[in-house]
């Protein structure tokens, strides 16, 4: 069923989705899940509390709708996006006064929530995938870039994607990611080393258009096109089949961080909207978080 054939949620929950995107300015496809989730706790919390609007539903509610969607196999990931929608929406019903207090104001399944380690490769295996990139041609090259700016900039596969020639700084050697996840644009600066190939592929590419383009119909690339080439690389590298874009980007951060580099800058560089989604990559380097806290010198004698 398309969004337009959805029948409508109380006058208020359908304000709270207009806020969303013309003064939260939230993407589509994110407004979509947050009218999911509250179309399904406001269709199954109807049943435990008739005739109760969800932003007079009491905290000890909520609780047993949570359990009971962990019982019906939702995720702890899941379960998180559910909380973390319902406390958007009672927060704008208590500003618009329509509640007397948002009762999951401060309230987080997030905390029950073990980070996993992404998947990344060590530096001998990011080695072997660059030099598995060396096809000649400008086919090869063009991949061969594709894999690079993955691996030496951290991008995601839309963001590559999305990239124009005129995105590329030459005078600061750097590239402007304007089309990035949460509409953040940022600016990443590109490896000396990577930046000489990019110059020569420029030269061969044009002034304009798409950086990157399929060979056959000269068309902007697709997440699809990316995938195809990244796995090949892989399957020349001797690497595994779940080596992804991803993995480049994972890689990329987890190399910076193993090199000292402030997860701030490192947040800054991948797009992050805090360090607090960065911070899953010291699940990867085992003793950091140890270390960083044995520099401090509490307790010494001067």
């Amino acid at each position: 069923m398309s969004r337009q054939n959805l029948p409508s949620l109380d006058p208020l929950i359908e304000g709270y989705f207009r806020y969303l995107d013309k003064v939260g300015r939230k993407r589509p496809r994110t407004i979509i899940d947050v009218r999911c989730s509250v179309r399904r706790a406001s269709d199954q919390l109807a049943q435990i509390r008739p005739g109760v609007e969800l932003w007079h539903v009491a905290l000890e509610d909520f609780l047993r709708w949570f359990e009971a969607e962990r019982q019906r196999g939702a995720t702890p990931a899941t379960l998180s996006k559910h909380s973390s929608h319902l406390r958007g929406l009672l927060e704008y019903a208590w500003r618009s006064g329509r509640a007397e207090r948002n009762v999951l104001d401060g309230f987080s399944l997030q905390h029950t929530l073990r980070p996993k380690a992404p998947r990344s490769l060590t530096l001998e295996e990011a080695e072997r995938l660059v030099e598995a990139t060396t096809a000649p041609g400008p086919a090869g090259r063009r991949d061969r870039l594709i894999v690079l700016l993955l691996y030496g900039c951290g991008l995601r596969t839309s963001e590559l994607c999305a990239l124009d020639v005129a995105h590329v700084s030459r005078e600061r050697r750097e590239l402007l990611v304007a089309r990035a996840k949460n509409d953040r644009p940022r600016v990443v600066p590109v490896p000396d080393a990577l930046y000489t190939e990019l110059l020569a592929y420029l030269l061969e590419r044009g002034a304009r258009g798409p950086l990157f383009r399929t060979h056959a119909k000269k068309r902007r690339i697709s997440a699809k096109d990316v995938c195809a080439v990244v796995t090949a690389a892989a399957g020349r590298a001797g690497l595994g089949e779940d080596v992804t874009a991803r993995t480049l980007r994972h890689s990329f951060a987890t190399h910076l961080m193993d090199r000292g580099v402030d997860l701030a800058v490192i947040a800054s560089l991948m797009g992050h909207r805090s360090p607090q989604e960065t911070g899953v990559y010291l699940h990867v380097l085992p003793g950091r978080p140890q270390a960083a806290v044995r520099t401090l010198s509490i307790g010494e004698r001067s």
